[in-house]
């Protein structure tokens, strides 16, 4: 498992050695160490724990150790390869990985049901009192509002997480993820993975267009072909009624 805590930046867009265009959030990675390791007999479940720090050095080279901003598990069945005191770095992350994210979206207050559940409104017209209602919430029986009601409430400021994230570049300060994540910006996410190749990348508009090109050049050259029997055929029974005369 590969895993670090980070700073979302922003989204960005980069090219590629083909021309071609992506939409990236970069992500500033955080000093953090290993706080703590916890095992299955004491604690009955295998993790790592990560503090990360606030400013560019962590406590082991010489950063403060009260500044702590965020402290985070991670899932890991092999905890003795790791000790605390360890530093957490982006080495461990290589181009074109898949990695999943894991941030706080963004809040979004009271919302009603129109926005929070994509409910569908009532007429406006002819008398109608149902423009932005939810609509009942119950029956004569059981006499009660059912538990998990779709209903007007908080929006958002939950725990998302997006999976299978391309890494398109990382260097020793920086990761770029393809796509967006959750979060607002300067909020702190998670990042971990397993280390597995991503898909390759088909620029499918590229390729239909490539193939309508093959066809039409495919059509025009059994035209070409087609004219050219035709006009062998005429020619002949042409010179034979001359000759008739």
């Amino acid at each position: 498992m590969k895993f670090i805590l980070g700073r979302k930046i922003g989204m960005t867009r980069v090219f590629d050695d083909e021309g071609r265009s992506f939409a990236v959030t970069k992500i500033a990675a955080l000093p953090c160490v290993v706080s703590q390791i916890k095992d299955k007999e004491k604690d009955k479940y295998k993790a790592v724990q990560v503090s990360a720090y606030k400013g560019e050095t962590s406590p082991n080279k010489g950063g403060s150790a009260k500044k702590i901003v965020k402290v985070a598990e991670f899932k890991e069945t092999s905890v003795k390869k790791y000790k605390a005191g360890d530093e957490v770095t982006t080495k461990q992350f290589k181009k074109d990985e898949t990695v999943t994210v894991e941030g706080t979206g963004k809040g979004k207050g009271f919302a009603g049901t129109i926005k929070r559940h994509d409910f569908a409104r009532g007429p406006m017209s002819h008398g109608s009192k149902n423009k932005r209602q939810p609509g009942s919430i119950g029956g004569g029986y059981p006499e009660r509002v059912v538990l998990g009601r779709k209903m007007p409430g908080r929006l958002g400021g939950v725990t998302v997480t997006v999976k299978n994230l391309r890494v398109v570049d990382v260097d020793d300060q920086f990761i770029l993820v393809a796509g967006s994540i959750p979060g607002a910006n300067k909020s702190i996410v998670k990042v971990y993975g397993k280390g597995e190749k991503a898909e390759e990348i088909v620029d499918h508009a590229a390729e239909e267009e490539r193939l309508a090109q093959e066809k039409m050049m495919e059509a025009d050259k059994e035209a070409k072909e087609e004219k050219k029997e035709v006009t062998s055929e005429v020619q002949p029974s042409e010179e034979a009624g001359e000759k008739t005369e």
